[in-house]
């Protein structure tokens, strides 16, 4: 009786892992079609904004829009970047955290994605590579990478205003991992390959989100510094 007990107990938890599993891999499905939807969707968008419509709403109820397209040519990436860095937005697509300058801007912008979809091409850039960067004027910028490591979201700094305009790419580390959450994010330094010179502002605080993964958000505090003006991570809690 024991030995048909534990072999019943065997079958069920067998099943319960095979349960388990095709329940993630439907999650994860399903995480890549609305991706990969939403995509189809900015395209529309990004036309209208580049056509003058400044806040082009991907669909009716969308808090966000599209500000810049950025691309991989050597990778073949290319994703519409959405405005703001809420956990909402970034299901989307790779948003742009309020408080750092535009993208294809003087000083440096901060682009944050999720690690298994649209930012997933992160771990594939090396140095020298071009990023492209559309602005909805039309104009493209030229950045090439300059610097990739991982960082503590709770440390990390980052200079906000450098001498030549630049762009921080943003994604939770490490890649591939199952569980979500951590404070460990993996940084792409790209700068611009001609700029103007760098205009300085004045000091300020605010508080902005860092790059998330399956909805976890940390928040991060924004620090400008004198006559350097620099973001530090500072991790909050998740949720």
């Amino acid at each position: 009786m024991s030995r048909q007990w534990g072999h019943a107990r065997r079958h069920a938890l067998v099943a319960l892992l095979v349960v388990a599993g095709v329940w993630q891999l439907g999650g994860g499905v399903y995480i890549h079609a609305k991706a990969l939807l939403a995509q189809y969707l900015l395209e529309r968008a990004w036309r209208e904004t580049c056509g003058g419509d400044r806040r082009a709403l991907p669909w009716p109820w969308a808090d966000t829009w599209p500000v810049a397209r950025l691309r991989a040519p050597r990778l073949g990436a290319d994703v519409i970047v959405l405005a703001g860095a809420s956990g909402r937005t970034l299901a989307f697509g790779p948003g742009h955290l309020d408080g750092t300058v535009l993208p294809g801007s003087l000083g440096n912008s901060v682009i944050s994605g999720h690690r298994d979809t649209h930012f997933s091409f992160l771990r594939l850039l090396r140095l020298g590579d071009v990023l492209e960067v559309q602005r909805p004027d039309g104009i493209v910028r030229r950045y090439r990478v300059v610097d990739t490591r991982v960082a503590d979201a709770r440390n990390a700094v980052l200079d906000l205003y450098p001498p030549q305009p630049e762009l921080t790419l943003v994604t939770c580390y490490p890649f591939g991992a199952l569980l979500p959450g951590g404070s460990l994010r993996y940084l792409v330094t790209a700068r611009a390959d001609t700029g103007p010179p760098l205009r300085m502002f004045s000091d300020a605080a605010i508080h902005i989100p860092v790059a998330e993964s399956n909805h976890y958000h940390r928040v991060a505090r924004y620090r400008q510094q004198s006559p350097r003006q620099s973001h530090r991570y500072r991790a909050g809690d998740s949720r």
